[in-house]
Parts: structure tokens; sequence; C-alpha cells
């Protein structure tokens, strides 16, 4: 029950909220970026204007507005608020909020939003308790993740949300919240004679990278560190802004998407032959604590996968990469990468290998056995009957060869059936595996025409 003092108390927590809460916004109208799921005519647009909201999960990176989301969704629909970590809500506690919501519910018709921050975190029995209210809709449920709730949120709960991404702010819509905060009498410093300096606000828009949290925060060091000219004004410069922002933490979870999302950005800007993008995905994961080892397993990886015999000296390389790093550790070991990726990065690209094993997989697993031919069998230990004619009829090939630029050639068919799985492309060393390989095949079949004996090819 309020009192006659409660009105001062409300002022004096208001005075000592950091600008980034008082600058919550109140309305759909003052939310800014998000136009993909708020736009006019868009899904979360229509189910907020309808006043009929379902369970919903909001996932994306921080800053990028979840919790406040919640809120005005919640105010916009005059529903009763309740807000609570999964991490530390206990079953006692959801039952209450249950309960309560219940109540709420009969006596007065009002419905209640239960937001879950960390929904990610909610375990196996605070969510059986929490189901059957959310499919009855005794309670909406609005979780929220900076996870991929499709890999970390139970799949319970996810198959009676509806999720929304939400995504870094536009450069537009940080530097319009930095104004507003600039300028807004009641909630920023509309009251200080507060300026700022363009490039000051294209600073923050860098460094922010679409978090309107960490932007609203800089604005606030700024402003409180900074001293007045004489006329009383507070005028912000780009080096007051680099001052105020602090060096950000690395979105990285080394179990989580980041993980996955950077290790295929960096193979396929190698594969797509670009060093600098390759560079950045590389910086991105060694700076968010990556262990260098799984960046060089995948880079050997890719000399064969995406290389292969177009440069043959690229397994080489990684693997002298992979020993190195081994032997060196971070944070020398970042050189070492960075000269492999590159080397990668602008090798000749192929994957005639790659594509050629796993043809001739797919043969063995789904076609008929080959059995292996007589001549080509071992004569020297016989094991079952019929084993005296092993090896009968095989060419040496240095001795009864055609001769070809790589040696000699028979006519014998070695694998019995016609088959070719390695077409080597026309990039790099393979360029002349492609000559040497069409030279081959042709000095085979004609020694298979002259010869038309036992494992000639057909």
């Amino acid at each position: 029950m309020s009192d006659l003092w409660e009105p001062a108390r409300n002022e004096a927590r208001h005075r000592v909220l950091p600008l980034a809460a008082r600058m919550r916004p109140r309305t759909l109208e003052e939310f800014a970026g998000q136009h993909h799921i708020l736009g006019e005519g868009r899904l979360l647009d229509r189910m907020i204007r309808s006043g009929r909201i379902t369970s919903i999960i909001l996932h994306g990176p921080p800053g990028t507005g979840k919790t406040t989301l919640a809120e005005v969704i919640a105010r916009h629909v005059d529903a009763h608020f309740e807000r609570e970590n999964a991490a530390n809500a206990t079953v006692a506690r959801i039952r209450a909020i249950i309960a309560d919501a219940d109540r709420r519910l009969v006596e007065s018709g009002q419905r209640t939003v239960l937001f879950l921050d960390e929904i990610h975190r909610f375990s196996r029995s605070q969510q059986d308790v929490l189901l059957a209210d959310v499919e009855r809709g005794g309670i909406t449920l609005i979780g929220a993740t900076t996870e991929n709730p499709l890999f970390s949120v139970n799949s319970a709960l996810v198959s009676r949300s509806t999720l929304f991404r939400l995504e870094p702010l536009e450069a537009s819509d940080i530097a319009a919240l930095l104004h507003r905060a600039a300028t807004d009498p009641e909630r920023g410093f509309g009251g200080r004679a507060v300026t700022l300096d363009a490039d000051a606000i294209g600073v923050w828009i860098r460094a922010s990278e679409g978090d309107a949290r960490r932007a609203l925060t800089a604005l606030e060091v700024a402003v409180h560190s900074a001293k007045p000219d004489a006329g009383g004004t507070i005028r912000i410069t780009a080096d007051d802004a680099r001052e105020s922002i602090q060096r950000k933490a690395v979105l990285y979870d080394q179990a989580g998407d980041q993980h996955y999302d950077h290790a295929s950005a960096l193979i396929k800007s190698i594969r797509g032959s670009d060093p600098d993008a390759a560079l950045y995905w590389t910086a991105r994961m060694l700076e968010g604590g990556e262990d260098p080892r799984f960046i060089c397993r995948r880079l050997a990886i890719l000399a064969s996968e995406d290389i292969g015999n177009a440069d043959p000296r690229a397994i080489m390389v990684a693997e002298a990469c992979w020993s190195l790093v081994e032997r060196i550790g971070m944070p020398e070991a970042r050189i070492t990468i960075a000269q492999c990726i590159t080397y990668l990065a602008l090798a000749p690209k192929s994957n005639a290998g790659y594509r050629a094993i796993d043809a001739a997989l797919a043969d063995v697993r789904e076609g008929a056995t080959i059995p292996v031919p007589l001549f080509l069998r071992d004569p020297t230990k016989p094991k079952s009957a019929g084993s005296a004619d092993h090896g009968t009829g095989y060419e040496y090939a240095h001795t009864k060869g055609t001769a070809t630029s790589i040696g000699g050639v028979t006519g014998q068919a070695y694998l019995g059936v016609d088959r070719r799985y390695f077409e080597p492309s026309d990039r790099g060393y393979e360029a002349t595996m492609q000559r040497i390989l069409a030279e081959v095949r042709a000095a085979r079949s004609r020694a298979a025409i002259d010869a038309d004996g036992p494992g000639a090819a057909r």
C-alpha cells in the first residue's frame, strides 16, 4: 500500500537509474529498430495490436531490446508483468506466480505476462510446472535468450511458442536514440544543454555494434565526465566518445552458435579466396577465446577438401601450422595461423579429391560389390581352393608397360569395371595431373587393344 512518501521514494529511485534504464521505450512507437517483426503488418505487430499475445520467445544479441519489448507488450495489452530470471527462479516461485495469475484473472479479468530472462537455463522441473498453464492460457510466457532457442531451449516450450529474432540496431536507430537521450528533458539530458558532435555519434555507432545499452551507457559516461564551457554547454567530441566507451567483450560462445557460425564463415572465406575476411573471422574466434588447435584442425581439413592437388603444398602448410601452434602456443601462434590462412586463401582451389572419394564410397555402399580380379590377388599366401590362380596374368608395369611421362602403363583394368572417380580440375597442379591422366588413360586403352588378354581394359 502506498503512502504520502511513496512519490518521493520513486523520485529518488528514478534519479539513480542509469540512462539506459531511464530511456527504455514505454510504447511501441518509441521502440527502436526490429522493423522485420514490428513493422506495420508484420506478425508480432499484428499480434500486439490485436491484444491477443500467445507465448513467444525473443532471441538475439545483448542490447537489442528483448526485456524492453516484453515490458512494452505487457503494457500495450494491459497485462500484469512479472519478471524472473530462469537461472534463479524456483519451482515454488513459479507456482506462486501461477496462483496469483489465476486469481488476478478471476477477480479482475487481467491477464499476466511472465517474462523469463535466460530461458535457455529453464530446468525440466520448472518447465513441468509451467507448461500446463501456458497451454491453457493462464499466463502468457515471454522468454528471452541470447542463444538459438531451437538448440538451447527445451523443445516442449519451443513447440508452444512463437519465435522472434531481434537483430542489432541499425546505425540510424542508434543515432536517433542518442539524440533523444541528449535532448529528452524528463529522462535524458535535455536540461543540461548537451551537444553531440556528428563524429562523436559516429564513434558510438561503430563501437556499440547495434547494442543500444552500450551506446547510451557511453553517452552517460561522457556527459557526466565532461566539463561545461563558459556558457554551461557540454560538448561531446569524437575524442570524448572514444574515451567514454569501454573495450567491448566479444560475443562468442565456444559451445554455441558463435562457435559454429564463425568457423563456417572462416572456411567459406578461404574457399572463396578472401584472405581479409578469413583473417577477420579468425581474429573474432581468437579474441573470443577459441582454442587455436580447433582452427588448425579445420584448416587441415580444408587443405584437402577445398585445395587438394591443385596445390599439394597446402596440406603440408596446414600440417606445419598445426604442429607449430601446438609447440608455440598463444599469443605468438596467431602469426603462424595467419600465415597459413593467407596461403590457403590464395592457393588454387579444387575439390576433385573430395568428390572422388565420396563417389567411390557411394558405389561401395550402394552398388554391387566388385571382387578383386584374379590377376591382382596376392599369390604368396594361398588360403583357399582355387588360390593357386591368384596373380596369374599380372603384367609388371615397369617391364611390360607402355612408356608414358610418368612410367610404364599396362592395358590391364585394375578395378575390373569401367568407373571413373577422379577428374582433376584445370587449376594449379591439377592442370598438370589432368594432362597426365589423359595421357595415361589413352596409353592404357592402346595397350589393352594390343594385348586383349587377361585383365585387359575394355
